[in-house]
C-alpha cells in the first residue's frame, strides 16, 4: 500500500508542477494495418497527466527524434487513448489496457514490425502496468502475455513514478528490463527524491528524448538472436 501511495503522490506532483503541452479503443480493439502496409517500426506512446489527446509534447519529440535516427525506415506512431486525468487510479489502468490492446494487435497482424513502447509521467506508469506489475499496482494485474515481449524491441519511459520508490522499470521487469531506458531529469520529484518541479516539464529541452531515441535506434538496428546464430554458424570453419 505504501508503494501505491508513493506512486500516486508522485503523479499528483506531476500535475501540480504544470505538466502541460502538448482516441477510445477498448482492450484488444485497436485495428492494425494489413500485413502489406505494416511499418518497419511502430511507437506506442502514452502521454502525461493533463496533456491534450495525442502523443503529448515529450512523445512527439521522441517520435521525431527516432524517425531521424532511423532514416530509411518507416516509423508510425500510436497515441495511447486514455484520459490522462488526475483520477490516476482509474486513468492509468485505462491507458495500460489501450496500450496493451494496440501492442498485441500489432504483434499479431504485423509480426515483423519492431514495436517501441513509451510513456511520460502517468503514461510511464501505464507502461509499467503492462510490462512489469509484480504487485498488481492500482489493482491492475494484467501484464501483457510473455510472448509479446519478442515483438517489442525497446521501451522508453520519462519521469517514471516507479523510479521514485526505487523500482525503475530497468530492474523490475524480467522481460523488458534489458531493453528499457528509464530516464529521470535530475531532481524531478516525480521520479526522484528531489524537489525541482520545473524539471518534470523539461525532458525535451534537456535532450532526454534524443538520448532515448539513440538508445531505441540501437535496439531496433541490433540483429535478432536468430540472425546472430545464423551469421556465426556461417563463419565456422
Amino acid at each position: 500500500m505504501s508503494d501505491r501511495r508513493s506512486v500516486r503522490r508522485a503523479l499528483i506532483m506531476a500535475g501540480v508542477g504544470g505538466v502541460a503541452a502538448a482516441g477510445l479503443l477498448g482492450p484488444g480493439a485497436a485495428t492494425a494495418q494489413a500485413a502489406e502496409s505494416c511499418p518497419d517500426v511502430e511507437v506506442v506512446f502514452a502521454r502525461g497527466t493533463a496533456e491534450p489527446a495525442g502523443l503529448g509534447r515529450v512523445g512527439q519529440a521522441f517520435v521525431d527524434d527516432l524517425q531521424n535516427a532511423l532514416s530509411g525506415r518507416t516509423v508510425s506512431a500510436y497515441a495511447v487513448n486514455y484520459p490522462a486525468s488526475y483520477d490516476f487510479l482509474q486513468s492509468a489502468p485505462l491507458g495500460a489496457d489501450d496500450a496493451s490492446g494496440r501492442i498485441q494487435a500489432i504483434a499479431a497482424t504485423c509480426p515483423s514490425t519492431s514495436i517501441v513502447v513509451g510513456g511520460y509521467s502517468q503514461g510511464a506508469a501505464a507502461v509499467d502496468l503492462i510490462t512489469a506489475d509484480p504487485n498488481a499496482a492500482f489493482g491492475f494485474g494484467r501484464p501483457m502475455p510473455p510472448a509479446v515481449a519478442d515483438h517489442v524491441s525497446a521501451v522508453a519511459v520519462f519521469g517514471n513514478p516507479s523510479a521514485k520508490i526505487g523500482r525503475p522499470l530497468t530492474t523490475i521487469s524480467p522481460l523488458y528490463g534489458a531493453k528499457t531506458i528509464d530516464l529521470c531529469n535530475g531532481a524531478d520529484p516525480v521520479c526522484s527524491n528531489g524537489d525541482d518541479r520545473p524539471a518534470h516539464s523539461q525532458y525535451v529541452q534537456a535532450g532526454f528524448t534524443q538520448q532515448a531515441a539513440t538508445f531505441v535506434a540501437g535496439r531496433v538496428n541490433a540483429p535478432a538472436p536468430a540472425e546472430v546464430m545464423v551469421n556465426a554458424s556461417a563463419t565456422v570453419g
